[in-house]
């Protein structure tokens, strides 16, 4: 979904009451103590784009990563918003040495509507891109992993989002180009070191 996440203010209530159980079926049969929504949901937020105050749940859209921790353990006071479409995931695969990896995103969230134009295009350019840059007996996740998630970016045209990074410094996807920065490559370090003092 690509709107807001819909929030039911009575069962948020009811959650945090103590009136409905957390996690209903997952976790049921023994006794976790009482459910705190400070740290079950909000402190468990990967974006930390929710907050609790007053007796009122508020999420911020734009940092949310639909990532659905809080709808699963809240599945009575929030859920899924009514712009539905679906995320376009690429490279997945299951060596027999590594076992089962999934793929990475692309494509965030696009409409799945007849004629399903969006999705052919960006299947047919990931497509010609693999037959003419693959290697014998290559999968498609072994030709993003030998020339680089960005490559595949810029063959497809989609621009980064956050969605691409799986943990901030780990997943290097996106590098600046020379002509992106401002004096390029070759800068005077002289003056470097006199806007930056060790």
């Amino acid at each position: 979904w690509k709107d807001d996440i819909k929030i039911v203010h009575d069962a948020v209530q009811g959650y945090v009451a103590g009136e409905i159980d957390p996690q209903p079926g997952a976790h049921s049969g023994r006794n976790w103590g009482a459910f705190d929504i400070q740290k079950e949901v909000i402190d468990l937020c990967p974006t930390r784009c929710m907050k609790y105050e007053g007796g009122k749940l508020a999420i911020n859209t734009k940092e949310c990563t639909r990532c659905m921790h809080c709808i699963n353990v809240m599945p009575r006071a929030l859920h899924i918003g009514d712009d539905r479409g679906c995320s376009m995931l690429v490279g997945a695969k299951a060596p027999i040495l590594d076992g089962a990896q999934m793929g990475s995103l692309l494509v965030p969230f696009v409409k799945v509507e007849e004629p399903y134009d969006e999705i052919k295009e960006v299947i047919v350019t990931i497509w010609d891109w693999w037959v003419e840059e693959g290697k014998n007996r290559e999968r498609l996740g072994e030709l993003i992993k030998r020339q680089g998630f960005q490559k595949l970016l810029e063959v497809t045209k989609i621009g980064p989002v956050a969605q691409h990074v799986l943990e901030p410094g780990q997943t290097p996807y996106i590098f600046w180009k020379e002509d992106e920065v401002p004096g390029g490559w070759d800068r005077d370090i002289t003056e470097f070191r006199e806007i930056h003092q060790r």
